[in-house]
Formats: C-alpha cells, sequence, structure tokens
C-alpha cells in the first residue's frame, strides 16, 4: 500500500473515530440497575420500561442541555454482587455521572459503597430499608417512602380496619425484616397484638409450613412484604390452606392487576399498600402527568399490571434530569449539588428532598404519598 493510500486510510479511520467521540458527546448518559432477572425481575423490568417511558418523552422535548439523554441499562441479576458490579461497570467503563437503582434495598446498599467511592449519586426509586439514608452516604436520593413512613402513614387504620392482633410473613433480606420492624412497632403503639413473625427466603415457593403457623396464631390480620411473585404464590397458598386473616402487603411493589390476573379469586378480599394509583388518577396530587404516563404505557401495550412499578422510573429520570438542568452540566459533583434543591412534579406527588442520617454526611429522602386499595370481585377498589 503507498503512503498516499495508508495517509487516506488513516484520515478516514480519525474521521470515523471523531465521529463517534463526537455522537457520544451529543448524549448525556444516565446509568440504571435493575433486576431485569431471577427473584425481582418483574418490577425490575417494569422500573426499566418506565425509565425508558421517561427518556423517550424527555429527548422528544428537546433533552437536557442541549444534548439527549441515553439511558445505560444493567441487569443486576436480583442479586448483590451483580448489582456491585454494574456500578462499577457504569461508572468506570461507561462514565455515567449519575446513576437509578437499584430495587430491592439487599441490592441497594450493596451498591451504596461504590457510590461513595467514586463519588457518584444514584437516584433510590424504589428500596425502603431505613438503613440506605441514615448510614451516612452523601450520595443517596430516595424518591420512594421508608418503611418507617410507609407505616406511620398506615397508623390510623390500624383501628379504622379493627386490627386487634397481626402477623407478619416477610422476605428474609433488609426489605422484608425492615417492614416487619416497623409496621409491628407501629401496631404495637396502637394497642395491636403481636402474633407470629415469620420469614421466607426470596426464592422460596412453598410457605405452607409459615402459612400454618400463621393459622394457628388466630390473628385477624396478616401483613406480608414481599415481590409479586411470592405474594402471588401466597394469596393461593393461603386460600388452600383455609388463612382466614385478611392479608395486607406492603412496600408498594405487589402489584394488584397481576395478582388479579395471576392468583384470580384467592387475590379476592386482599388490601395493598401502593405509591400510584393508576386506576384513580384523579386521586393523585398531579393527575395530568400520571394520566399522561398511563396512556403512554397503554399505548406501547405495556403490561398493566406494571403501572404501579413503572412510575418510578418515570419519576426517577425526571428528577435526574432536573438535576442536570439545574448543575449546568453532567458532572457528578454538580449534579449532587443540585439533586438537594430540585423540585418536580411526579406521579408520585411532588418531589423534593429532606435530610437524613448524620451531620454533614446526610442522606436525601423525599416524603411520597402511600396508598390503600382492596382486590374485590377481581377489582381494584378505592379505600
Amino acid at each position: 500500500m503507498s503512503s498516499r493510500t495508508l495517509r487516506l486510510a488513516f484520515t478516514a479511520l480519525g474521521a470515523i473515530l471523531f465521529a463517534g467521540g463526537a455522537a457520544a458527546q451529543d448524549t448525556i448518559k444516565i446509568g440504571v440497575t435493575q433486576p431485569l432477572t431471577g427473584a425481582f425481575a418483574a418490577s425490575g423490568n417494569y422500573v426499566a420500561q418506565g425509565a425508558k417511558i421517561a427518556e423517550e418523552e424527555i429527548n422528544k422535548a428537546g433533552g437536557v442541555l442541549g444534548k439527549k439523554i441515553q439511558l445505560i441499562v444493567e441487569d443486576n441479576k436480583s442479586n448483590p454482587t451483580e448489582a456491585v458490579a454494574t456500578a462499577e461497570k457504569l461508572i468506570v467503563k461507561d462514565k455515567v455521572p449519575v446513576m437509578l437503582g437499584a430495587w430491592s434495598s439487599t441490592l441497594t446498599l450493596a451498591v451504596m459503597p461504590k457510590l461513595e467511592e467514586y463519588k457518584v449519586p444514584m437516584l433510590v426509586e424504589t428500596s425502603s430499608s431505613g438503613k440506605i439514608t441514615t448510614s451516612g452516604n452523601p450520595y443517596i436520593f430516595r424518591i420512594s417512602p421508608t418503611s418507617e413512613m410507609e407505616a406511620k402513614a398506615f397508623a390510623p387504620l390500624f383501628k379504622k380496619m379493627s386490627i386487634k392482633k397481626a402477623d407478619f410473613l416477610s422476605t428474609n433480606n433488609d426489605f422484608g425484616l425492615g417492614a416487619a420492624k416497623e409496621f409491628a412497632e407501629i401496631a404495637q403503639k396502637e394497642g395491636v397484638q403481636i402474633g407470629t413473625r415469620e420469614v421466607m427466603d426470596p426464592k422460596a415457593t412453598d410457605f405452607s409450613a409459615q402459612l400454618a403457623k400463621i393459622k394457628a396464631s388466630g390473628s385477624d390480620t396478616l401483613f406480608v412484604t414481599t415481590a409479586v411473585e411470592q405474594a402471588t404464590l401466597i394469596l393461593k397458598q393461603a386460600k388452600d390452606q383455609q388463612v382466614t386473616a385478611r392479608i395486607i402487603t406492603t412496600g408498594g411493589s405487589v402489584s394488584p392487576d397481576q395478582l388479579i390476573a395471576q392468583a384470580g379469586d384467592a387475590a379476592n378480599g386482599s388490601f395493598h399498600l401502593v405509591f400510584f394509583t393508576p386506576w384513580f388518577p384523579d386521586a393523585v396530587k398531579n393527575p395530568d402527568i400520571a394520566k399522561k404516563f398511563v396512556a403512554i404505557w397503554n399505548d406501547k401495550k405495556y403490561n398493566v399490571g406494571g403501572l404501579t412499578e413503572g412510575f418510578r422510573g418515570w419519576d426517577g429520570i425526571h428528577v435526574i434530569v432536573e438535576a442536570i438542568k439545574a448543575a449546568g452540566k453532567a458532572e457528578p459533583e454538580a449534579i449532587t449539588k443540585a439533586l438537594w434543591g430540585v423540585k418536580v412534579k411526579g406521579i408520585n406527588g411532588d418531589i423534593a428532598f429532606i435530610k437524613q442520617g448524620p451531620p454533614g454526611k446526610e442522606s436525601a429522602q423525599n416524603v411520597p404519598s402511600v396508598y390503600l386499595v382492596k382486590i374485590d370481585g377481581g377489582k381494584v377498589m378505592k379505600q
């Protein structure tokens, strides 16, 4: 090959590389780590779908800082070790200045040291463990309620629903154990007797032993904290074992529509704490935004049961983009500072942050809305 041909080849290669670099610089990357496979896959995929809808709508409106946003979504496989690996990959290889994640409290807690190590903020869209915002990690910004917030919101309902004695069945992780602790403490303050407290492995499918103890307890109410996959099986098995206690799920991650579809008649009579009511969009603080999200979700023919999870992705990406806009640049330090001043009209209400945790190392916590719904006759009903 002649020297002139070589020069032309290198010039062409340089042009291609430059074009590729320019294209990359024309987008602002946002990392997303969710459980797309494994025990929490249904919920993680719904969150990712909601985030992608937000990405599309934001880019249609012109993006932010004159650039489109680009979500880089990684599967943490419902596993803490994998969650850490996804965070490292997103920060080190993909160079994202901010992240959304990681659904489960256990997954989020596993990722948190990496945020401090690399000084990259993460918007927490689902996780409820109190430890997340009280352990002294200044790169955590949570829009979902803590288990304590959820339990306090439920407090007046102990008397209203005439709950006298309550049992607990919780997944054996930070999410489940934290919720059981907070709800039991509030229940006792409201004069409710605590019966049996049972736990289950997050991957378990047979709950006959736990349900037998719960049936023998004689409580009038059973609080269940787990993902929708296990909740479906628990409702079916509770009916088969003739457990008479009314079932109330906590955590906002048990889709009533999915329960109706998969548990059938066994879902009737159950109650569910949720953080978005797509069946009654006028009940939320920002109904226009809620209706828009539901319409887009349905237009894409996504599973209607995913709306109560998908909204988290929508709200989370909108908060992140508002912070990037306020920061004026897509850099971790600037975004971290800007997040503290963000005010966003979200599907779950108006989003803004208060401080939690040790002075000087506070995490950020939103104060969202909590709703109770009931499944009756195969339909979701207001309470």
